[in-house]
Formats: C-alpha cells, sequence, structure tokens
C-alpha cells in the first residue's frame, strides 16, 4: 500500500466538487471555496457509572469504527443526583482529520445510513456557521461492528465541521459528497 495514497473522497474533492463548487458559489479564489477541516465523534456512556467496564468496551468499539484510537472523557464536576463524581469517565470520543475523516465519511454515507431502518434522508440543517451535526440512535449501523457485539446501544454525535461561512455553502459541499438530505417537505 502507497503510504501517501489519498482517500477516495479526498481525490474527488480535489478533481471534481473543488472546481464546481467554485464555479457554483460563485468564488473568485479555489481557496474561498468550503472543505471539511474534521469530524468528530462523540458517544455518552449513561451506564458508567453503575459499570466501569462499559466505557472500555465502547471506546473498543469507537476505535473500530473510526480506525483511530478513542479518548475518554471525563465528567468536569461531581453532580450528587446522578452520582457523579468530578473526572469520572463519562464517554467516549475521537477527532477524524485528513485520510481518516475522508474515509469515515464514505463509510458513513456509502455503508452506514442506507442500513437504517426506514432511513428517509438525515435532517438538512446546519448550524449557522457552515457546520453539521448528525445524531445516530444506533450504532451497529456501522460495518466493523457484528449484531452481537454488546447487548446494550448506543447512540452517537457525528460533527462534520467545516471551513464554509455560510450554511448554504456547507450544505453544497455535504451534498456533492451525496450526503442524503431529507427533502424539505418529509419531517
Amino acid at each position: 500500500m502507497e503510504k501517501h495514497s489519498k482517500a477516495r473522497l479526498e481525490e474527488l474533492y480535489v478533481k471534481d466538487i473543488r472546481p464546481e463548487l467554485q464555479k457554483e458559489l460563485g468564488l473568485k479564489n479555489i481557496m474561498e471555496v468550503p472543505k471539511i477541516e474534521k469530524i468528530v465523534v462523540n458517544v455518552g456512556v449513561t451506564g458508567s457509572i453503575t459499570d466501569s467496564k462499559l466505557v472500555q468496551t465502547v471506546a473498543e468499539a469507537i476505535t473500530d469504527i473510526a480506525g483511530q484510537t478513542a479518548v475518554r472523557t471525563k465528567s468536569k464536576k461531581s453532580i450528587a443526583g446522578f452520582k457523579l463524581r468530578e473526572n469520572m469517565p463519562i464517554g467516549v470520543k475521537v477527532t477524524l482529520r485528513k485520510k481518516r475523516m475522508y474515509e469515515f465519511l464514505d463509510k458513513l454515507i456509502n455503508l452506514a445510513l442506507p442500513k437504517v431502518r426506514d432511513f428517509q434522508g438525515v435532517n438538512p440543517q446546519l448550524d449557522g456557521q457552515g457546520n453539521y451535526n448528525l445524531g445516530i440512535k444506533e450504532w451497529i449501523i456501522f460495518p466493523e461492528l457484528d449484531q452481537g457485539f454488546n447487548e446494550k446501544t448506543f447512540g452517537m454525535n457525528i460533527t462534520i465541521q467545516t471551513s464554509a461561512k455560510k450554511d448554504e455553502h456547507g450544505y453544497a459541499l455535504l451534498k456533492k459528497f451525496n450526503m442524503p438530505f431529507r427533502t424539505q417537505g418529509k419531517r
């Protein structure tokens, strides 16, 4: 395997998407064209207060899905009502950049999202700054996890951070990557 090979979506972006977006958005400089900067995958582990090994299991699963070692997130302060103490592990996250980011996006769009039951598209709303947040109810849609992985299912939040200054530009970028946005008429 070549050391500096590009991911499939990265090549697609450089060769096709970037020039098309420059023309469509009426941008003068190629450097103004929005690009994906990073993808953050975050999983909150609700049962971690009673079962300390659960965070380790989730970390291994997210590492398999993302192809990069996951980091445990810890609570910032104690909350007695939730039996939560400061610095207790409560979740797992991984930040993807460059090749791994494009490989994860490819897997998400082309393999995982089509496996969602009764899938009608993802919410087309961005955050007001050109970034996109996607909540997934069950992580079992990813091909790395077999059906009997764990009796508990976990949801995850996927944040796609773009360099777009406007939501319209971020939406156009993700649409070019074939992000399956729901049509505006459906809810």
